[in-house]
């Protein structure tokens, strides 16, 4: 591996100019594939295998022409302090705006009038009322007059005194980060000039990951229509490229400025670069694509699009980085080492050139590294007790978590849909906003009838229900619909347990009649997308942890090394978790990061956290601690090690993971509450990685193992693949190589920047 990726940089940096037009030339062509293909109309939801799925494909099959992929809106009113909106003149103007609303679109599929005596839409006080719209189209196809038909609606209404606002999906728009979003990718280029001491050194990690991002992000675009890929997933694979972009780019660079520092020529300092730096790159990048290719597991199609898109850009990361970084290096020459560094080079090298003797690279120094090992070298006991019971005490709200997935009750007050959630639970209820649809197959029922009767009568003594309609036969006869309004909220436990009550009730029709009933609606298709999450989790755990252990075992030619890399995360992403339900459940600190309105922790979350945060995490185990490994094959203790690993890497794994916090972080100023919570929870969970877990716990526990951390069973050695991750069998070849080539040539690297 070491090798062949060598050769891969040096051919790089010879042709850099063919090399960087390639990749400039897929830029071009994925960005005209995103400017000319047509935009997504579909952001379609699905969880197969599951009982409200199966009621809407019933639904399709039975009742044809009748489409649930349409956009819809309710425009709620609340009459002025102390009237009706029953009142005559109010009445007028509500009817007013359905024929508005009729004429105002040919996009529009129908506008029911609540003053209409066969569906009566009335709170029982008489004081507020909404029309229902539906549409022919998706909301992504909904025209710009269409949409200001919609928020005009109503306008008159408002001058008269009428309270008017309007929920539903019709007005959904594309989530906005915010500047927050720009103000991240400012802070990863401050902290890399910070680190690197050089514009140029610094700007090579933003460029390249821009690159790959874009290229990424505008092949999502291009296929999204086509692929029916959501919003989120352009959104989750631009967050985590541009996150390992930098990061892979940053890994390189440094590696390379250290090959310099030796005295190595630049081409040969490249090559050695990628060979090393860029093995550690590609098994970093491996660990994770398989946690996001594997959320294909869980079998939900949305998650399953997203975790590829995401696991594709970090692909696309992966080649950039031991491609294009060397590419750019060519044509980077000198200005890749700050000023400073240059200068002090260029004196040691015109005062080994005065004194005859052979300039042989900078010695090793100490650093805040190296100083900081040592320090928990000293006290391993007391470090290792202070990260896990830290992070245990963080992680303890999680045992407190509650998932749903959001609706307009977690938008903003602020907001117009929040504000008509608030008025229909206020004049109908609080499981007005969460209806249950029924759906009964009475294909091989023998009094259909009768069973309709039963159906609508038992689920009406249920003591959550508040309302149940008369069911309503296709024209064929065969299936039959109603509708079921909850006394509770939609994400309550009260309204899951209906939702299984329904369900026994169904299975004890079924076998005494043959009538199967089925409940579906956004709710009941929200609780089965909860159950099934949690069902997938530990499945999709055992599988990411063990493939990614194996491979760790292979990197790392160890055993409890890979196990404790486990753990550790485990550790991380639990107290992430725990923050989570902290800000966005509980409420904590909630003003601080926009969380207006506290609610259940989405049902994706968790599974999704556990994806991409044991990918970036086995990032940084892998990139510091595969130094370890290259300094004790290469002859060094344990402990010296240790210490080495932190002299090359404790600062670059610093700035890297400050840059992904910085990038994730810039997301949290998302109007989309599901893109504001992954921004915190991949943020806040790289931080405790980074800081708590591979800079505090790892070398604790490696101090604590010392050589055992590196045992392996001979007969485990042998079966295993040897990659050369740690470069030993690179560095041999080119020893040899360099002493049949006389020492002529090893004087000339030696003197060279």
């Amino acid at each position: 591996m070491a090798t062949f990726l060598y050769s891969i940089g040096r051919f790089a940096f010879r042709r850099r100019r063919l090399v960087a037009l390639v990749w400039v030339a897929l830029l071009a062509i994925a960005g005209v594939g995103a400017a000319t293909a047509s935009t997504a109309t579909s952001n379609s939801f699905s969880i197969p295998g599951t009982e409200a799925q199966r009621a809407f494909d019933l639904l399709e099959e039975r009742y044809p022409g009748q489409s649930a992929d349409g956009a819809s809106a309710r425009v709620v009113f609340k009459a002025p302090e102390g009237e009706k909106i029953t009142a005559p003149e109010n009445a007028a103007e509500v009817s007013g705006i359905v024929k508005e609303l009729q004429d105002g679109s040919d996009q529009i599929a129908s506008v029911a009038d609540p003053f209409d005596k066969k569906a009566p839409a009335v709170s029982q006080d008489g004081t507020t009322a909404y029309i229902s719209v539906t549409y022919d189209v998706s909301s992504f196809e909904l025209t710009e007059e269409t949409r200001d038909s919609l928020k005009n609606a109503g306008n008159d209404a408002r001058e008269g005194g009428m309270t008017v606002e309007i929920g539903g999906d019709a007005l959904m728009v594309m989530p906005e980060t915010g500047i927050t979003e720009v103000i991240g990718v400012v802070v990863a280029g401050i902290v890399l000039v910070i680190t690197f001491g050089s514009l140029v050194a610094a700007g090579l990690p933003l460029i390249t990951a821009l690159i790959g991002v874009g290229i990424g992000v505008s092949a999502i675009t291009a296929l999204a229509s086509v692929m029916d890929l959501g919003s989120t997933t352009a959104t989750l694979a631009m967050m985590i490229g541009l996150a390992v972009g930098i990061d892979y780019a940053l890994f390189i660079v440094s590696r390379y400025r250290a090959e310099l520092a030796e005295g190595r020529e630049r081409e040969e300092a490249a090559g050695r670069a990628v060979g090393t730096a860029g093995s550690a790159v590609v098994f970093a990048g491996l660990t994770v694509v398989i946690a996001l290719a594997g959320l294909t597991v869980v079998n939900i199609p949305i998650l399953t699009k997203m975790g590829l898109a995401a696991a594709g850009t970090v692909v696309l990361a992966v080649l950039v980085a031991i491609t294009l970084i060397p590419a750019f290096l060519g044509f980077a020459g000198e200005r890749i080492v700050s000023r400073k560094d240059r200068k002090a080079r260029k004196a040691a090298a015109e005062q080994a050139a005065a004194t005859g003797e052979v300039l042989v690279g900078d010695a090793p120094r100490d650093n805040g590294g190296t100083r900081w090992s040592r320090f928990v070298q000293r006290r391993p006991v007391m470090v290792l007790l202070a990260g896990v019971i830290g992070l245990g005490v963080i992680a303890i709200p999680a045992a407190s978590l509650e998932m749903g997935l959001p609706d307009d009750g977690a938008q903003p007050t602020s907001t117009s849909p929040r504000k008509a959630y608030d008025l229909l639970s206020d004049g109908f209820g609080p499981g007005f906003n969460g209806p249950l649809v029924g759906v009964v197959d009475l294909k091989n029922s023998d009094d259909q009838d009768a069973v309709l009767q039963r159906i609508t009568g038992e689920i009406q003594k249920n003591d959550h229900v508040a309302i149940v309609t008369p069911p309503a036969p296709n024209d064929a006869g065969d299936t039959a619909t109603f509708q079921v309004i909850p006394k509770d909220r939609p994400n309550s436990t009260e309204t899951e347990t209906l939702v299984h009550d329904i369900r026994d009730l169904g299975d004890t029709l079924k076998s005494e009649d043959g009538a199967e009933v089925y409940v579906t609606g956004a709710t009941a298709m929200n609780i089965d997308f909860s159950e099934k999450m949690n069902d997938a989790l530990l499945p999709y755990l055992a599988l990411v942890v063990g493939l990614a252990f194996l491979l760790l075992m292979v990197v790392f030619r160890s055993i409890l090394v890979p196990l404790k890399a486990a753990l550790g995360f485990l550790l991380s992403v639990v107290a992430a978790l725990g923050a989570v339900v902290a800000v966005f459940q509980w409420g904590w600190l909630g003003g601080i990061f926009g969380v207006e309105q506290p609610g259940p922790i989405m049902s994706v979350m968790p599974i999704l956290m556990v994806g991409v945060v044991f990918g970036l995490a086995m990032d940084y185990e892998v990139f510091l601690v595969t130094r370890m490994r290259e300094a004790y094959v290469h002859g060094e203790s344990p402990s010296e090690a240790i210490t080495t690993g932190f002299r090359h890497g404790a600062r670059v794994v610093t700035a890297a993971a400050v840059i992904m916090i910085a990038v994730f972080a810039g997301f949290i100023g998302s109007s989309e509450q599901m893109i504001k919570m992954i921004g915190f929870g991949l943020a806040i969970a790289v931080f405790f990685d980074a800081f708590v877990v591979r800079m505090a716990v790892v070398p604790a526990v490696l101090a604590l193992l010392g050589k055992r951390a590196w045992w392996l069973p001979r007969w485990l050695d042998r079966a295993l693949p040897d990659f050369d991750v740690e470069g030993d069998k690179l560095r041999k070849k080119l020893d040899g190589d360099a002493a049949e080539g006389g020492s002529g040539k090893e004087e000339r690297e030696t003197v060279s920047v």
